[in-house]
């Protein structure tokens, strides 16, 4: 494993969300025509939108703004496309960062906190929607209950996903009001997305989730350069496909890291106060007694420090990480302390797994997985 200090001079800083000023939080309000005309940008500019005319809001899972640039000459379309970068939240990850997108909120108001987050004395896999002893949970935690705010801000919208998603709990929590329209090959995507402009749609919120796919599959290597590229033509189609004036808003959820074999354990020394794990392997929570909560972050430190920042839910939460706000019910989903790598790595959890081993990876503050495109395209 790397020492990315010595390498690097020092640990660089995590990229907070930027609530209020250019976040992912910030585009709801705007798109529905309920919040100003602008969307702030990190770089201290902003997207002009007219929500008189009809919008599309694309969400491109995955793709974070430096990959993007990176590969500018692989996305023309995007690449020549007005505006800049926003931020993800924290963490960095689709369960997350999607719930904040579509309700508006903070991870700290709407209760999704993680891709797994302890609940109830076991771990839910939030898009899963299940545990480990309750693989279907959706009633066990109604998806309602857990995140009680109305998607959309309670307005019915026209929503174009995979058919699949349609009664996931999931969908319950972060898409429940809108109008599912599936589609099972994105040529079909783009159709209904044009259909529904054309049939008078004044706002079509859309999702494609294939640049995350084989990023987690295949890294950040030639699969995804394929894949960012493709994905540029279906910006292009799907701009194509809409009446004139249509404006296409292109974002992402979160960026990515390539991590290879990095997958690392927590060392043993720490392990002796771990009493569970929740998150994921690039935002990894510790879960221990609150008697224990500094001594545990004290040794991952020692331990990690090199590779990953180390905090307490304490030290975040004051530093305003997962919004301004966090309520009561929501606290106990958190862990006590985070491990969030800046080197290419993850911390595993045997209970952390799926159908094959993930290459590409997030959840971590480091800029590629928190600094996500906002592109304005007009036909």
């Amino acid at each position: 494993m790397p020492d990315v200090i010595t390498e690097f001079g020092g640990p660089p800083s995590p990229v907070l969300p930027a609530f209020g000023s250019g976040c992912l939080t910030d585009l709801l309000p705007v798109v529905l025509g309920l919040g100003g005309a602008s969307i702030p940008t990190v770089d201290g500019g902003a997207v002009e939108v007219d929500a008189r005319q009809p919008i599309v809001l694309l969400v491109l899972d995955g793709l974070g703004w430096d990959q993007l640039r990176e590969r500018a000459a692989l996305a023309p379309v995007m690449s020549n496309c007005s505006g800049a970068a926003i931020t993800s939240v924290a963490p960095s990850t689709t369960a997350t960062a999607l719930t904040s997108i579509t309700t508006g909120l903070t991870p700290g108001e709407h209760g999704i906190v993680g891709y797994r987050m302890a609940i109830d004395g076991e771990v839910l896999n939030c898009l899963r929607w299940g545990t480990k002893s309750r693989p279907d949970g959706r009633r066990v935690w109604p998806p309602s209950s857990l995140q009680p705010y109305e998607p959309f801000l309670g307005e019915r919208v026209d929503m174009v996903s995979k058919a699949e998603f349609r009664t996931s709990g999931f969908s319950g929590a972060h898409l429940r009001g809108a109008d599912l329209h599936g589609y099972r090959t994105t040529a079909v995507m783009v159709h209904e997305i044009g259909r529904l402009v054309r049939e008078g749609s004044r706002f079509v919120y859309a999702y494609y989730d294939g640049v995350d796919k084989v990023s987690h599959e295949h890294g950040l290597g030639g699969a995804f350069d394929a894949e960012v590229a493709f994905a540029d033509r279906l910006v292009a189609d799907v701009v194509a496909t809409v009446p004139s004036g249509t404006q296409v808003l292109i974002t992402a959820d979160h960026g990515q890291v390539d991590c290879r074999d990095g997958l690392v354990d927590v060392a043993p020394e720490v392990m002796e106060l771990v009493e569970s794990f929740s998150g994921e392997a690039r935002f990894r929570w510790l879960h221990t007694d609150k008697d224990r909560i500094d001594t545990l972050a004290a040794r991952a430190e020692e331990a990690h420090g090199q590779v990953a920042w180390i905090r307490t839910f304490e030290q975040m939460a004051d530093e305003g990480w997962f919004g301004p706000v966090i309520r009561h019910e929501v606290r106990d989903r958190f862990g006590d302390v985070a491990l969030m790598p800046f080197a290419p790595i993850g911390f595993d959890d045997p209970d952390d797994g799926g159908p094959f081993p993930l290459v590409g990876r997030h959840g971590s503050l480091t800029s590629a997985e928190m600094l996500v495109p906002l592109l304005l395209a007009t036909n």
